[in-house]
């Protein structure tokens, strides 16, 4: 009987987003019944480490791999992508990338042409979205091709309970903050007058953010208690320097990837407020889980205008959502996708 396999590493910080989605993979996988090829998940800080536990994971894969099994590749992987779809077409096995990041969208590492061809090694691809899916074809992807939507995010944390509607909504933005990152928070203070943005994050990332009458600084706080506890009606995703639309490398890359802090707002019970150029502002809309904007200067008359059944409705669906979310559904639908397509 064909095997679902995976290969695990070593994360060196699951707080990060990028580990923190590839664990939960790991887990839905396990929940699936699939087999690791690789060593045990490990955790340890050292590069040297990560590297030498990561190389002895693919030489285990290279004895372990059968004929028939469906391997899938969180992508990137370092240096060994095109090695292991390789030696998993010489065993007669088959590949599957879930696309976590481009490096030729994000990091500007490897042009578009040479990551096509490095994806192309795989039998099969997930894309993180359908407008990420469009461009890989556009570029010449040419292999089946799917798409995951949102990245589920597994926690032992449960919202049960919502807050009654504040008079004032509170917006919410967790991020770790940055001048590159997000620096239109510090233009977006001074303009807010109907609602109050509650900021949770490190503060000496952005030193000249400072308390205001309706802006409030808080510190990091942890994932579980985030999703247990926090207290606001929408959660903000957006990134750079400008209120009127995402700018710089990681407000571009809006268009084309599936923020994991989407999936970690809907997890805490917040409908989104994003980008409307995002390229899962369609799933947002879709869902009824959120609110598309084109500028943040919307948002003074916006926050106003939602009624108590628009917010139960939203709060629904976020819920439904968020239940998805928390057992690896969008995973596990975009991989019976690929299945079918194939079949």
């Amino acid at each position: 009987m064909p095997r679902l396999c995976y290969i695990s590493r070593n994360y060196r910080s699951v707080n990060s987003s990028g580990n923190k989605a590839k664990t939960d993979n790991e887990q839905t996988l396990q929940a699936l019944g699939a087999k690791n090829l690789g060593l045990r998940t490990t955790y340890y800080d050292s590069k040297i480490l990560t590297f030498l536990l990561d190389l002895c994971g693919v030489v285990k894969m290279m004895f372990c791999v059968k004929r028939g099994d469906s391997i899938l590749l969180q992508y990137p992987i370092k240096k060994y992508f095109a090695f292991i779809c390789r030696v998993a077409r010489m065993r007669g096995a088959k590949t599957t990338a879930l696309i976590h990041d481009l490096g030729s969208m994000r990091r500007k590492r490897l042009t578009v042409e040479k990551e096509i061809r490095r994806l192309m090694h795989a039998d099969h691809v997930i894309a993180s979205n359908e407008t990420m899916k469009g461009w890989l074809r556009d570029h010449g992807f040419t292999k089946p091709l799917g798409a995951l939507g949102l990245f589920d995010y597994r926690s032992k944390a449960e919202r049960t309970t919502w807050p009654e509607q504040h008079e004032r909504p509170i917006l919410v933005y967790a991020s770790a903050l940055a001048m590159r990152k997000n620096s239109f928070l510090l233009n977006m203070a001074p303009i807010i007058t109907n609602y109050d943005l509650h900021v949770y994050g490190n503060r000496g990332g952005l030193p000249d953010l400072v308390d205001t009458d309706h802006l409030k600084l808080f510190n990091f706080m942890a994932a579980e208690d985030f999703i247990d506890h926090v207290d606001g009606d929408f959660g903000l995703v957006w990134d750079g320097d400008s209120l009127d639309t995402c700018s710089g490398a990681f407000g571009e890359y809006l268009r084309w990837n599936s923020p994991h802090k989407v999936s970690f707002c809907l997890r805490a019970g917040l409908p989104v407020i994003i980008w409307r150029e995002a390229a899962v502002a369609p799933i947002i809309e879709k869902l009824g889980i959120g609110l598309c904007i084109d500028s943040l200067r919307e948002l003074n008359d916006l926050l106003q205008q939602i009624t108590p059944e628009q917010m139960q409705t939203m709060r629904r669906n976020v819920k439904a959502v968020s239940d998805k979310l928390k057992d690896g559904q969008f995973l596990k639908k975009a991989m019976q996708a690929i299945d079918q397509s194939v079949a």
